[in-house]
């Protein structure tokens, strides 16, 4: 029983020694795990507030938007923009509010809420949009360097079909015929058969092969 005792003591002191030497060590990993696991779950807490505002001002900016006042509509998207800019509702707004400026002729404003949505939308999609409503305008200001940018960004290949009608009218615009033909054929293939969509870009088809 002593030798018992004996060899119970020493794997104390041993676990006593292990301890001085690596009990610093061992509280700071479980400091760390407690406050990770507490962060990820204030961030939790915090992303889940955001969105619960975010959503509560979107309904707001929705009736600004019925109001057709420009302004109002404006004023309403920036709110979002400026203080919910990780969240899709204020990536929805920009777009909106964008639509509403172009509408009104306001272009420099309209091309600032898509480029916004550019810099800060959390989704690609909505991303792919604003690339093709950028290009348009600045199709429409002739300036087509800029607007092939925004048409050679990487998309998805469900957009592929907008994307190459709408480089076929920025090189007809150009008088690149040859060149928009080509995009119009793709932008004919990629578009679905039974879409009416399809019969305007084979008049555009048309147009360009025409006047070659």
């Amino acid at each position: 029983m002593a030798a018992l005792d004996l060899q119970e003591q020493e794997q104390l002191e041993g676990l006593k020694a292990w301890w001085n030497d690596n009990g610093n060590f061992v509280l700071g990993v479980v400091l760390v795990v407690v406050v990770v696991v507490g962060g990820w779950r204030g961030w939790g807490y915090y992303q889940n507030k955001q969105a619960f505002e975010a959503a509560t001002l979107y309904e707001q900016f929705n009736e600004q938007l019925a109001s057709n006042d420009a302004k109002r509509v404006n004023d309403a998207a920036a709110v979002l923009m400026d203080k919910y800019s990780g969240t899709l509702y204020a990536s929805r707004a920009a777009m909106l509010a964008a639509q509403v400026n172009e509408q009104e002729k306001a272009i420099p404003q309209a091309k600032t809420q898509l480029q916004w949505v550019l810099d800060y939308a959390p989704q690609e999609t909505v991303k792919d949009v604003a690339h093709l409503r950028l290009a348009s305008i600045l199709l429409d200001e002739k300036n087509y360097a800029d607007a092939m940018k925004h048409l050679d960004a990487t998309h998805p290949a469900a957009f592929d079909g907008l994307y190459a009608d709408l480089k076929g009218d920025v090189l007809s615009a150009q008088g690149k015929n040859a060149e928009a033909h080509a995009a119009y054929q793709i932008a004919y293939d990629k578009t679905d058969a039974r879409s009416t969509y399809r019969q305007l870009i084979q008049m555009k088809l048309d147009d360009v092969g025409a006047a070659k």
